[in-house]
């Protein structure tokens, strides 16, 4: 008997066998012949060199070689043998022991036969789709039993070595057919599904190479159309002309080239088309070239800052400054400016002036409430509806890259849990850093280095340090009652008049009727609520000649009243027979100056100190300070603070107050309500105090001697530190005050007779 060892072959019982080439040969090399005996071993691996039992299944097959037909060799296998022992004696000599196993013989002819023919049928119908289909169907109909279809489909089943001899092992003819069954079916499924994604990819394939042909067509007959109707031109070459003509960095046309790419890719019937024509639009929209310095004309500059602005000569000549260092280094240099005044002062209309004497383009941006740090950044193009930040959105509207930016009302802008919109413009209020500055929806540097920077705000309190430190602070200060007449007559009253229609001849407006105006229905530093009232006038002016009321009308201090409805504002005077305890101050509001009083009084008591009229913890600080300050003044008289309670009050008492201002004006009110001596109600005063005893300067000057000079306040104590701040003060409003500058409270407490 011959020794045959295979790799990887389906071996079973009442089958036959096929072998071709080196497989048809026995382990002694020699080719099988017809009638020879065979011991058939599978093996575990390819090639068994050094012999031993490890290397070989511990169960074959016997057999005998039927035919040979183009080297081909046929086998029928007749029963299964478990290997004891094999060793190879010689070269062409091998010893090995072996015995027969039994199988059990528990599946009958007529199932064996019922899942043949369903195997065939089953097979059968896979095969009929491929062109050798006919040739497959005589072989297949040849088979004779369930071991012969595993057998034919030895060298096409995705079987492992060891689920091949799996089924050799098993001892039950049924459990073998079940298993047959099972690895015929599944093979079939499997090639099944191979086949349908193998023409699945065929028939994309086909589609990618039809559509990329498509698409060659396409731009072809689009360049011929382009070149017929130019003004018909197609989204991307308008788009890439834009880009070849924008003069954008590296940076931006690579991106610009990406999305182009991206757009064609897509087609402009994708759901991502319309998010990239945005951006791509957008990205196109701004301008990217550096613009031409021009020479300033400075003479032409300060006609046009006269011309629109009275008064604000500080503002003007810094201004004038600022362009004389641009005119010098023909670019723009020089630091962020930060307009800083009461609402109606011109700090917008200032800026909006300077846009014009340097001809370039005005942008404004609103900065008031914002919360959202993607208010000044942008939003990140992963979101839907993504906008660019209102730095970008202002730049790219305005279509130059060197605008007049105002930013206002920077001290409004919001902390929140949406980020802190005024880190954000750190970045963009930096000479040093917003020559790259990046848009979160741009997403790539543009240079901000050529625009001008404006800031607006009301007051500095609410500014982050980091962002005022980057601004060089501009103080507007607010409108006396001459400016405002002035304003009025060559500004306002001429705009009113032309916008409602009403001639110079049918409405005049006196001055004392335009005194009356400001003094009674206006309490502001600006002039936009005095423009208001004008407005008002006129309208009410307008419906009485319209309907033939009147033909010719002039407004007096008398008449005003008729023609404005809303009541006369009652501005605080100096009290007229006041008692002890009872002194007059100077406080600042977002709407100008005003006077408050400070009245105290002693009651029977414990030494209880009642503070009323909603004071701050600031204010309420100076109280304490006051008291200290008068019981080390007067240590005679500290008893009284002691066996009494001590009453401060400021009115109004519905209207919040706060500052260190008023320290000086609470400490002539003690002193003055425990030597029971009357100051004079002419006098008005403004200074924080420290336990020193030293008088520390304060903000707001301009508006606090305005509101003094408007009560009738005849002399003012400031302190000696604001004495450089009266050059800023109009020689109208100094020319009717006495301002005594004072370094301790013992002067002013000398000056009101109230220390010895």
């Amino acid at each position: 008997m011959k020794i045959v060892n295979l790799y990887n072959y389906v071996l079973l019982p009442n089958s036959y066998l096929y072998l071709r080439g080196e497989f048809a040969r026995g382990m002694d090399g020699k080719e099988l012949d017809i009638n020879d005996d065979l011991i058939i071993i599978p093996t575990k691996s390819r090639i068994t060199n050094n012999l031993n039992l490890d290397e070989f299944y511990h169960i074959g097959v016997i057999g005998k070689v039927e035919d040979k037909k183009n080297g081909i060799a046929i086998i029928k296998i007749n029963g299964r043998i478990k290997v004891e022992y094999i060793e190879k004696v010689s070269d062409n000599q091998f010893e090995i022991k072996i015995t027969d196993l039994e199988t059990k013989n528990d599946l009958t002819k007529k199932l064996e036969q019922e899942k043949l023919n369903n195997l065939k049928q089953a097979i059968l119908q896979f095969v009929q789709n491929y062109e050798w289909s006919f040739f497959a169907r005589g072989f297949i109909l040849e088979w004779k039993s369930v071991n012969d279809v595993i057998m034919a489909l030895n060298e096409f089943i995705h079987l492992s070595a060891d689920e091949k001899f799996h089924l050799l092992e098993i001892d039950s003819n049924k459990k073998r057919c079940e298993e047959i069954e099972r690895i015929i079916y599944e093979f079939i499924s499997v090639e099944k599904i191979s086949n349908e994604a193998e023409n699945n990819e065929k028939e994309e394939t086909e589609k990618l190479y039809r559509e990329h042909a498509l698409k060659k067509q396409i731009e072809y007959m689009q360049k011929e159309l382009d070149e017929m109707h130019p003004e018909e031109i197609s989204d991307i070459k308008k788009f890439e002309k834009k880009i070849n003509e924008s003069g954008m960095n590296d940076t931006a046309r690579s991106e610009a080239l990406k999305i182009i790419n991206r757009m064609k890719q897509e087609g402009n019937h994708s759901q991502e088309y319309g998010m990239l024509y945005d951006y791509i639009d957008f990205l196109t929209s701004l301008s990217w070239k550096k613009e031409k310095f021009n020479e300033i004309d400075i003479d032409n500059a300060k006609k046009i800052l006269d011309k629109n602005h009275y008064g604000l000569k500080k503002v003007k000549k810094r201004i004038i400054e600022e362009i004389a260092v641009m005119n010098l280094n023909k670019k723009q240099s020089g630091s962020i400016l930060l307009f800083v005044g009461p609402p109606g002062t011109g700090k917008t209309s200032v800026a909006k002036a300077i846009a014009d004497s340097l001809n370039r383009k005005y942008v404004r941006i609103s900065l008031g409430g914002i919360r959202d740090e993607a208010e000044i950044r942008g939003h990140r193009r992963t979101y839907i509806g993504a906008m660019p930040g209102r730095i970008m959105d202002g730049i790219s509207k305005c279509g130059v890259s060197n605008p007049v930016v105002v930013l206002d009302e920077v001290d409004k802008l919001i902390t929140s849990i949406d980020g802190d919109p005024a880190s954000a413009l750190l970045e963009v209020l930096d000479p040093e850093q917003n020559s790259t500055f990046t848009d979160h929806y741009l997403n790539v540097p543009y240079d901000l280095s050529d625009v001008f920077f404006i800031c607006t705000a009301n007051e500095i309190g609410s500014i982050p340090e980091p962002l005022l430190n980057r601004m060089e602070v501009i103080e507007f200060s607010g409108y006396t009652p001459i400016e405002k007449k002035y304003i009025a007559k060559n500004h306002l009253i001429p705009e009113i008049l032309k916008k409602t229609g009403i001639t110079k001849k049918e409405l005049t407006i006196t001055d004392s009727g335009l005194d009356k105006i400001i003094s009674g229905y206006t309490m502001e530093s600006g002039v936009r609520n005095l423009k208001r009232v004008l407005n008002h006038l006129a309208r009410c002016v307008a419906v009485k000649i319209v309907s033939h009321e009147e033909d010719k009308i002039s407004i007096t201090s008398k008449n005003v009243s008729e023609y404005i409805d809303s009541r006369e504002i009652k501005h605080d005077h100096a009290i007229k027979n006041k008692k002890s305890g009872i002194v007059t101050g100077l406080a600042w509001t977002s709407a100008g100056g005003e006077i408050l009083f400070i009245e105290s009084l002693l009651t029977k008591g414990e030494g209880k100190v009642i503070i009323t009229g909603q004071l701050g913890d600031v204010m309420k600080e100076s109280v304490q300070i006051a008291i200290s300050l008068v019981k080390d003044l007067y240590p005679k008289k500290a008893n009284l603070f002691k066996n009494n309670d001590l009453h401060i009050h400021v009115p109004d008492g519905a209207v919040p107050k706060d500052g260190p201002s008023a320290g000086i004006t609470i400490t002539s009110s003690l002193a003055s309500l425990i030597t029971n001596r009357k100051v004079d109600e002419k006098i008005a005063m403004t200074g924080e105090v420290s336990l020193r005893g030293l008088v520390m300067p304060i903000g707001g000057l301009n508006e606090k001697l305005m509101a003094a000079e408007r009560a009738g306040i005849k002399k003012v104590f400031i302190p000696k530190d604001n004495v450089v701040d009266l050059k800023d003060i109009s020689k109208e409003i100094k020319d009717k005050l006495e301002i005594v500058p004072v370094t301790e409270v013992k002067e002013v407490l000398k000056y009101l007779n109230l220390y010895d």
